[in-house]
């Protein structure tokens, strides 16, 4: 392949992650990693590098729509990014000594489980879960006006302690995988802090950009941004996520969550067979 056609291709199939990355907030990596290592033989290393970028790159085309849409819950991004951006940076050291197949499984694993987690939806016994003081003092709660649904959708998040806890664990999974850990962050918006599946997007949209800043510097000195990759993702991402952001407002939640699992379960199994027949 030569060098043109090669940035080409990384930059078309950016543009796809892009889009879906900002329309689910996933920040773009679940299939710029995959399609970089296994269709472009891309070292996963430099993969993981180049999708730092591109989640950055997600973050920032996405954020600023969804923040005037109101679909991005600010204070709720504010108080969980203190533990995605601490669990960032153990993260990326993490990176360094975890062996390069195990990336592969750990990665397929993750999507494996946020799959199910979010197919399944959320269990309730007939109570309402209890707001809890956290949640109530910092005054999370927000409301959005709905397109599909043609109303205004008002909303109490709950949990905020666990939320906080599994924030931590996201974000060290994004440090060390690069993939802006949307994976976990909307499955855990969306079912333990019970938030709209629309507002765990956009607010993870908001989220992934300050979580994956807090990672790319360590990739950066390791020489793991490779610019000739990273410069073509990062604009076909950017492009994908305006679109992205115009889209969410405008389609059903029912057809967000399965296009959200049917990408989880197609990128999962890509992975997991990488990581174990090699």
């Amino acid at each position: 392949m030569t060098p043109l056609l090669f940035v080409v291709t990384v930059g078309a199939i950016s543009l796809l992650a892009g889009f879906l990355g900002s329309l689910l907030g996933l920040g773009g990596g679940l299939i710029v990693i995959p399609a970089l290592t296994l269709l472009l033989h891309v070292d996963i290393r430099l993969a993981i590098g180049a999708s730092i970028v591109s989640v950055i790159a997600t973050s920032s085309g996405a954020a600023a729509a969804y923040v005037r849409d109101r679909l991005a819950n600010v204070r709720v991004a504010m108080f969980l990014e203190l533990g995605t951006t601490l669990g960032a940076i153990t993260g990326a050291y993490l990176a360094g000594v975890v062996p390069v197949r195990l990336l592969f499984v750990l990665f397929g694993l993750i999507l494996a489980y946020s799959a199910v987690a979010m197919l399944r939806g959320r269990r309730t016994n007939g109570e309402e879960a209890q707001v809890g003081p956290w949640a109530r003092a910092l005054g999370l709660k927000g409301s959005y006006f709905d397109h599909a649904a043609g109303e205004t959708i008002e909303y109490q998040p709950v949990r905020a302690r666990i939320g906080l806890g599994l924030m931590y664990i996201a974000g060290t999974v994004s440090g060390l995988l690069g993939i802006g850990s949307g994976a976990l962050k909307v499955p855990a918006m969306d079912l333990a802090m019970e938030l709209p599946i629309k507002v765990s997007t956009a607010t993870s949209n908001f989220m992934i950009g300050v979580t994956a800043a807090a990672s790319a510097g360590v990739y950066f000195s390791r020489g793991q941004i490779d610019p000739f990759i990273a410069a073509p993702v990062a604009i076909g991402v950017l492009g994908g996520a305006f679109a992205g952001s115009y889209t969410l407002g405008r389609i059903h939640s029912r057809s967000m969550r399965l296009t959200f699992v049917v990408v989880l379960v197609v990128i999962a199994a890509q992975m997991l067979l990488k990581g174990v027949i090699g």
